[in-house]
């Protein structure tokens, strides 16, 4: 295995170090109080079958055994739960850590990964590492220690045996290594089986409409049971690894526990050895190879958390987009001129903005039209501070006649002064008013209402039967299209944003709501800055300023009645609609 991984493991549990020693301690302490219990059984036995003495004399030596019993137990007990503090700290620690690099790479990388396999990664992937800090890590250690402790003391007591403990110690993990080598390959395997598949059922999950419509539920069905059969049989694969070695670790323990047992019988035998030392001797020879075993036994658990581990740290490497992120403070208390000075974007080998130039007004509507391709969807992104443009730079008026490179301004900062609806909003599981406050501290009630009546959908929320505390389900289900789009718009309206972005804000709405919500934006003018990216001619007619875009370049710009008057792109795109209706 490359060397970062294992690093990337261990860099994990380094802010729990401390207590994944302590977790060590208590369970090295555990195996040498067994160490006293192996005594004074050995103690009892003795006197009781061979020096005749009577029970109650030896009363002393079985309290003192129930005592280390129940010291023993605490200790384990304590052990297990602390390895598991530790476990779900580091877990805690790592998905806190991915969600803010997937955060940081932003919509463009996302929308190229599949979200079924992001998800295996964050919650399966990290749940793989469990079993390597809780149960490896330790019996790692254990396996050092408890064995040293254990020979020194068999190795005053009978060489022969200690002899044998040894020279039969080093096999197992050795084994343990040799056969683990083919596990690592079949847990890559397993892993990548996984994330294949999950992302395969989430789409289809996704798109079961579009399945049944287009009559193909039939054949997803069947490559899902195809990749869910190839999981199987690598997850088997997998198994049959991990049961080969313990089988080879269980096989390797019990004959040198047998070995241990037939020399201390000759000993026994031809008088070389006293019973007492011979029992003793006897009862630490599992406990000596126990933490070996348990070992080999979660030598899995660390081949599943590299190969999580892999994929985790692919991800953590991959190099981060430059977005909205400087030092400048940024919280302008009106709104605020912006502009564009020839910006490029290219996706690959296609060209998105060719040297594009806008500018925006303090208080101003403006409006984005233009063809699919014409660079809209791509400008909005690169406002939105999610991407760099790859030349050019926007810049941010604040104060007024004082112009800022919007990379320069805190992340933060420029997120709170802005607000974005999508044609297609996302809503969360969750209450009506958790969705309408969402990233907001806390928000009154009145407020909630007011951001509600100017998104014209304070009727329908009035009408639900437990008003903003009705639950949504996931992205808006139980809700229509057109409610889902004037939550959204109520949503903008409450963070009282000084720019507004919309992507079509009337869409999936009747003509009566389209009026309504239109007449809302109108009242917001002057208040705020806002820019429309408009599929629907009708929907700018009220705007103070257009931009035509076409290939990536602002080809006109003006109002409604001086482009429709000219012979131009939007005029015709006009007409289009026209004859369209």
């Amino acid at each position: 295995m490359a060397e970062p991984v294992p690093a990337f493991l261990r860099e994990q549990g380094r802010a729990s170090r401390g207590l994944l020693r302590l977790a060590i301690l208590l369970g090295s302490l555990a195996g040498v109080l067994w160490i006293g219990q192996a005594w004074l059984l050995a103690e009892v036995v003795q006197g009781l079958l061979f020096d005749g003495r009577p029970l109650a004399g030896l009363l002393p030596l079985l309290w003192a055994m129930a005592a280390l019993f129940l010291l023993r137990a605490v200790l384990v007990y304590g052990s297990e739960r602390v390895s598991f503090a530790v476990a779900a700290r580091v877990k805690q620690r790592l998905r806190t850590r991915l969600l803010d690099k997937l955060n940081r790479l932003g919509p463009l990388y996302l929308s190229a990964r599949h979200s079924g396999e992001l998800t295996t990664l964050t919650v399966d992937g990290v749940e793989a590492l469990e079993g390597y800090f809780a149960r490896y890590l330790p019996a790692m250690s254990l396996a050092v220690w408890i064995p040293l402790a254990i020979l020194a003391f068999v190795l005053p007591v009978n060489g022969r045996s200690a002899l044998v403990m040894i020279v039969t110690a080093p096999l197992i993990p050795f084994f343990m290594v040799l056969i683990g080598r083919g596990t690592e390959r079949l847990n890559q395997q397993q892993w990548q089986k996984l994330s294949r598949l999950s992302a395969h059922f989430l789409d289809a999950l996704q798109g079961l409409t579009t399945l049944k419509l287009f009559n193909a539920s039939r054949r997803e069905a069947r490559l899902m049971a195809r990749l869910s059969e190839e999981y199987r049989q690598a997850t088997m694969r997998v198994l049959r690894v991990a049961f080969l070695s313990s089988l080879a670790l269980e096989f390797l323990a019990t004959v040198s526990i047998a070995m241990v047992a037939v020399l201390l019988g000759f000993g026994l035998l031809f008088g070389q050895v006293e019973f007492r030392s011979a029992f003793f001797v006897l009862l630490l020879a599992p406990e000596f190879y126990l933490p070996l075993r348990s070992l080999g036994t979660h030598y899995h658990a660390r081949m599943e958390a590299v190969a999580a581990a892999e994929k985790m740290l692919d991800l953590l490497q991959q190099p981060e987009p430059e977005t909205v992120g400087g030092q400048r403070s940024f919280r302008p208390e009106a709104s605020f001129g912006l502009r564009a000075r020839r910006l490029h974007f290219r996706y690959g080998e296609r060209s998105a903005l060719d040297g594009l130039d806008f500018e925006l007004k303090a208080g101003e509507r403006l409006a984005l039209v233009g063809p699919s391709g014409s660079g809209k969807s791509t400008l909005v992104q690169l406002l939105l501070g999610f991407m760099p443009p790859d030349q050019g730079r926007i810049e941010v008026e604040y104060p007024p006649g004082e112009w800022a490179d919007l990379r320069d301004l805190k992340r933060a900062d420029w997120h709170r002064q802005i607000a974005w609806v999508p044609q297609q909003p996302r809503l969360f599981a969750g209450s009506l008013a958790e969705n309408l406050a969402l990233g907001l501290d806390s928000v009154s009630e009145q407020a909630l209402y007011d951001a509600l009546e100017q998104a014209h959908a304070l009727d329908f929320v009035e009408a639900l039967p437990q008003g903003l505390d009705t639950p949504v389900g996931e992205g808006g289900h139980g809700l229509s299209g057109g409610q889902r789009q004037r939550l959204a718009l109520a949503r903008a309206f409450l963070r009282q944003a000084r720019l507004l972005i919309f992507d079509e804000p009337t869409a999936h709405l009747d003509r009566y709501s389209q009026r309504a919500v239109s007449e809302a934006l109108d009242r917001l003018a002057g208040h705020c800055s806002q820019i429309l990216v408009a599929h629907r001619l009708s929907t700018v007619r009220r705007c103070d300023r257009i931009l035509v875009l076409d290939q990536g370049r602002v080809v006109e710009q003006g109002r409604h009645d001086e482009l429709a008057a000219r012979e131009g792109l939007y005029r015709r795109m006009l007409r289009a609609a026209e004859a369209g209706a």
